[in-house]
């Protein structure tokens, strides 16, 4: 794999990376400030606040999720296996790469998961 291209994915997981901490940073505060806002008389209020919170969380369980994903390619960047599918170990297409530096399978690797997992 040109050395070059995975230096750049690198820096782009890397910043990626930043990127996720810093919203989950974000929603962390926003929660905080739902909470502390509640008036505990106000039902309509309480349901409102409620729907804000579990939407807070999905968010962060998403971007949990994407933050192991790039983990795992900075690791894979490590050991010198980054852009070798995970399933098959073919090359992962540079193209694929720079659309998602975090993709650890090629397409018809994900292709054929997803299919299974409707």
């Amino acid at each position: 794999m040109d050395q070059e291209l995975v230096v750049r994915m690198e820096k782009s997981l890397t910043e990626l990376k930043m990127e996720i901490i810093a919203n989950l940073v974000s929603s962390n505060e926003e929660f905080k400030e739902i909470v502390e806002g509640m008036d505990p008389k106000d039902l309509a209020d309480i349901a409102s606040d409620d729907i804000d919170r579990k939407m807070i969380e999905a968010l962060g369980s998403q971007e949990l999720k994407r933050l192991k994903v790039i983990d795992s390619a900075l690791t894979r960047i490590q050991q010198g296996k980054y852009g070798l599918c995970v399933k098959c170990g073919k090359r992962i297409p540079q193209d694929r790469l720079e659309a998602i530096p975090y993709a650890l399978m090629c397409i018809e690797c994900k292709t054929a998961e997803e299919r299974r997992n409707r």
